[in-house]
């Protein structure tokens, strides 16, 4: 189907009602067309039959366009090509069967002239019509959006977040008004931190919808996760949300994880469900390393158990995990932005402030190719 066609099919046929008729009005007009051609002699019958068949295969066409496969197009143009054809058949067979006489030329040219005028003006008044409601609902549809991106900045803001041993910053940037996204930080009550970045697949409104009911879900499987041994905080998160998903969800959807586990005392424990790789800067070597584990995604299939790692921090070092939205976006050869750049990027402003390291990253991948997923960054740092 036609891209500009294609928002009518979830339009509802009583809104379209209006715009068939329209149309019909509109291309009726060629039975009037016809009569002025032929001298304004066509008898009133026939000139409303042949107005008739032509707002009705005008019609058919949009229907067509509109609610339909393309390949049942044969019918209407089947229908358009044997139009002459037909009615003229139809005409002559009316005329003699019925005995009809031709109209006075003068009255004829006269009837269809103002008949045209007429049903112009309907077809004008019935556009302006079906376009102001349309109107109405974009306009709807628009504050809908403006207040879901509003609640996407307040579930997904910027935000930077300081423990005795660690500094954590996260920013997602949607590419569309609702993003899939979602990076988060919270402070345990006994000093300990949980910093994590998730992706929904696929992005707007519907990966919004879910990425909040992510974070809603994680944020209430962390209550009480102080009293939990460190090793297994993560494990467990991932499991409840592996067990939460797929009663909320489409079949189709999934999410991608990694989450931190930064203790009072300088520890740091991580998991990964189907991620991107962590990157480690090392501060004492001034090298970069990378941490890739291969786990399923959450809410796709019923794994029995994910996995926890522990992960050595010394002073100054960075850990980054950036979602597919900067490591897949793609310049004019195809090539993508790839963990490789990521890896430049980060090596070359390691030691910057983490915001500004996070705008470095973003800068360099929006550089290099036009964004077409939602981008977020988790930064963290030993202090």
């Amino acid at each position: 189907m036609p891209k500009g066609w294609a928002h009518f099919q979830s339009i509802p046929f009583s809104r379209l009602l209006v715009l068939y008729l329209a149309v019909f009005a509109l291309f009726s007009t060629f039975g009037f067309y016809g009569d002025l051609m032929s001298g304004g002699q066509m008898p009133y019958l026939l000139v409303a039959l042949n107005m008739l068949q032509s707002g009705l295969t005008a019609v058919l066409w949009v229907y067509v366009l509109a609610r339909l496969r393309l390949i049942f197009l044969i019918f209407p143009i089947a229908l358009s090509m044997s139009n002459g054809f037909t009615t003229a058949f139809f005409d002559e067979w009316l005329i003699r069967v019925l005995n009809l006489e031709p109209v006075a030329r003068e009255t004829g040219i006269r009837f269809s002239a103002n008949g045209t005028m007429i049903t112009i003006m309907l077809s004008y008044a019935l556009f302006v019509i079906f376009m102001r409601r349309e109107g109405k609902e974009t306009f709807k549809l628009k504050n809908e959006l403006e207040l879901a991106q509003g609640i996407q900045k307040t579930l997904v803001p910027p935000f930077t977040l300081r423990t005795e041993c660690f500094e954590i910053y996260g920013i997602s940037k949607p590419s569309e008004k609702v993003g899939g996204d979602l990076v988060d930080a919270l402070a345990l009550t006994n000093g300990d931190a949980i910093a994590y970045v998730g992706d929904i697949a696929g992005h707007g409104l519907q990966a919004g919808i879910l990425m909040g009911m992510l974070k809603t879900a994680a944020r209430t499987a962390l209550l009480g996760s102080e009293d939990r041994e460190p090793c297994r905080t993560l494990p467990v998160l991932l499991d409840r949300l592996n067990t939460v998903l797929p009663g909320v969800k489409e079949a189709h959807m999934y999410a991608t994880f990694t989450a931190f586990r930064l203790g009072l005392d300088g520890s740091v424990y991580y998991a990964m469900a189907a991620s991107p790789p962590i990157l480690h800067w090392h501060a004492s070597g001034l090298a970069l390393s990378k941490v890739e584990e291969e786990q399923f995604p959450l809410g796709l299939l019923p794994v029995q158990e994910f996995s926890g790692q522990q992960l050595e921090m010394e002073p100054g070092d960075l850990l980054a995990v950036a979602t597919d939205g900067i490591l897949e976006i793609c310049n004019k050869r195809e090539e993508e932005f790839g963990v490789e750049r990521l890896e430049q990027t980060i090596v070359a402003h390691a030691l910057a402030p983490l915001p500004e390291l996070a705008s470095k990253i973003l800068d360099a991948a929006n550089q290099f190719g036009r964004q077409a997923d939602d981008q977020t960054i988790l930064l963290v740092r030993r202090l």
